[in-house]
């Protein structure tokens, strides 16, 4: 049964509309004033909220005020005299949801506590939707403020059809976004097709995106379906866009612009329906700048743009990630990996990851790999960022506690440089207090 709180000077008034609810199959409480009401609320939370206007001690709008404060869902209908229609009208906009003139006409005051009663269960159920939502992208993604920030975008244009530019340094996730925008988009019931430029021969783009007809080159032997079509209806991800030769951009905006391909050797155009989510691990303005990238189809593909930040500016994420990819590396070694050492986390929060998640995800499935207990220890972890940083000739470093001395003045020059120079913002980012972040700019000589 539906809770309703009374709230009205008037013990006729309270009675009358009291007895037409439960008639209707409500439950009904009732109180006399404001103060007696927010104690009745506190204690058990109604549905809705039927509330007079002028009571004694606190009036309609004060003691609407006091149970929003408690559950800012709960649908308040005021109770008026038609005298004070422009009170009740203040109300509104004060956040009641509607309000009717005494006497109530009862088929119009049930008719709008049905629907008041409905929006509440349906905001209910969006928040409970909305919530799950975060904690499984959270998952997904991480929980850094970095990185919140990207779920966020990814929440707000996955449902829409906006063409969404993703970029971001190699292995920090731009394939992994782009599927979850799609699954999370009105197409996710259609194809999701990715397509690797970079892994595509020049000679070979045009035909593999939009197709071909037998006949149209030596060896076509039989018509081909190309990507786009696949597709249709659905999600087309393209990586590497930047590796797009200046023909293909051609044939990609003639797409955009008519929503037709046109696949070599056809005579006919085709009517393809798709989305277009690119990829880059640079900076496509700068190309538009160099004229290595068309600046029309830019915009054409610039309707929304998240950047993806690198591993090193999200490192409260390592934990997280560190501990997922040891679980998704024992079900795939049918290893029991139980824990890592807070020493073995520190040393992986303190390395710069060049490769970001997918170099990290390496090291830690070697890891489990390699360890023959339950836990993961720090010299393992310290033997295996060794053998990475051997495998980058650059770094001259005969040992790896000079190669996490050598990150961690990268990192506080880096974080010094975005906060200005300001010592007190940097360690608050870098989470190390005052003291320790100046002693380490005396060590290093950072100036």
């Amino acid at each position: 049964m539906k809770k309703v709180l009374i709230v009205d000077d008037d013990a006729d008034v309270r009675n009358i509309v009291s007895d037409v609810l439960k008639e209707e199959g409500y439950s009904t409480t009732e109180a006399a004033d404001g103060l007696k009401a927010i104690k009745m609320f506190r204690t058990d939370t109604p549905d809705a909220v039927i509330l007079d206007m002028k009571m004694p001690y606190m009036n309609g709008i004060e003691t609407m005020r006091e149970f929003k404060k408690i559950d800012r869902r709960v649908p308040v209908i005021i109770l008026t005299a038609h005298g004070d229609i422009p009170t009740a009208v203040e109300a509104i906009k004060c956040g009641a949801y509607d309000f009717t003139v005494k006497p109530p006409d009862f088929d119009r005051l049930l008719i709008i506590l049905e629907r008041a009663i409905e929006r509440r269960q349906m905001e209910v159920e969006v928040e409970k939707i909305n919530t799950a939502l975060d904690l499984s992208l959270e998952n997904l993604f991480g929980k850094s403020a970095a990185i919140k920030i990207v779920i966020e975008q990814i929440k707000q244009v996955s449902g829409t059809d906006f063409s969404v530019i993703i970029q971001g340094e190699t292995g920090t996730g731009k394939s992994v976004v782009s599927s979850t925008i799609h699954n999370m988009s009105k197409r996710a019931d259609r194809p999701f097709v990715s397509v690797d430029i970079g892994l595509i021969p020049d000679i070979l783009v045009e035909s593999e995106l939009f197709g071909y007809k037998r006949g149209a080159f030596t060896g076509a032997q039989r018509d081909k379906t190309g990507y786009f079509e696949t597709a249709d209806g659905g999600t087309v991800f393209i990586d590497e866009l930047e590796n797009m030769s200046a023909h293909v951009q051609g044939k990609l905006l003639s797409f955009i612009e008519k929503k037709k391909i046109y696949p070599l050797g056809g005579t006919s155009p085709v009517d393809v329906d798709v989305r277009i989510i690119a990829a880059s691990n640079k900076d496509i303005r700068d190309s538009v700048i160099r004229k290595e990238f068309r600046e029309d189809l830019f915009y054409r593909l610039n309707e929304f743009i998240i950047v993806l930040p690198p591993l090193r500016d999200r490192i409260e994420d390592i934990p997280f990630f560190a501990k997922k990819f040891i679980f998704e590396a024992c079900s795939e070694l049918n290893k029991q990996i139980k824990e890592i050492t807070v020493e073995a986390v520190d040393v992986l929060m303190k390395y710069m990851w060049p490769g970001n998640l997918r170099e990290l995800k390496n090291v830690i499935r070697k890891a489990v790999l390699l360890t023959g207990s339950d836990t993961i220890a720090l010299e393992c972890v310290e033997g295996l960022l060794r053998e990475q940083l051997m495998n980058k000739p650059a770094v001259p470093l005969s040992t790896l506690k000079d190669a996490l001395k050598e990150m961690e003045k990268k990192m506080i020059i880096e974080t010094l440089t975005r906060t200005g120079g300001n010592k007190a913002k940097a360690a608050e980012l870098l989470d190390i207090s005052y003291n320790n972040i100046l002693n380490k700019i005396k060590e290093y000589d950072i100036r």
